[in-house]
C-alpha cells in the first residue's frame, strides 16, 4: 500500500501551495516518503521474524527501495511530460532509506514484538 501511494505521488501533477516557496520542501517529502516506507519494511520484517539476517533486510530494506526509486526519477524523466526526474529527490529518497535502517537496526527492535 505504502509503494501505491509512493508511485501515485510521483506521477500526479502536484497543485501550487504557499509550501512551495520553501526551498527544498520536496526534498523533505522524499525523506519522509521513504523513510516510511522502509520504516513500514523494518517493522514488519522485526515483526515476524526472530533474528535479523542482515544481508535480507540490507537488499529488501535499503537497495530495492533505492532502486525503485531510482526507477521512479528515471521514468519521470523520460516517461511523462508533466515530471521530470532529480538526482537530489534519488539522494533524498537515499536518505530516508538509510534512517530507517539506522532506526531498524537500533531503534525498532525495541519497541516490536519479535516471534519467539
Amino acid at each position: 500500500m505504502v509503494v501505491g501511494v509512493i508511485l501515485y505521488l510521483s506521477f500526479f501533477t502536484p497543485p501550487s501551495t504557499e509550501l512551495d516557496d520553501i526551498t527544498n520542501i520536496d526534498k523533505l517529502a522524499h525523506i519522509c516518503m521513504y523513510g516510511g516506507l522502509c520504516s513500514v519494511i523494518w517493522i514488519e520484517y522485526l515483526r515476524t521474524h526472530a533474528t535479523i539476517r542482515r544481508l535480507r533486510t540490507l537488499i529488501g530494506a535499503v537497495v530495492l527501495p533505492i532502486a525503485l526509486s531510482g526507477a521512479i526519477e528515471l521514468l519521470q524523466e523520460y516517461a511523462t511530460t508533466n515530471r521530470s526526474g532529480d538526482w537530489a529527490d534519488m539522494i533524498a529518497n537515499s536518505i530516508g532509506a538509510l534512517l530507517a535502517a539506522l532506526l531498524g537496526y537500533a531503534v525498532f527492535p525495541r519497541w516490536v514484538n519479535r516471534k519467539s
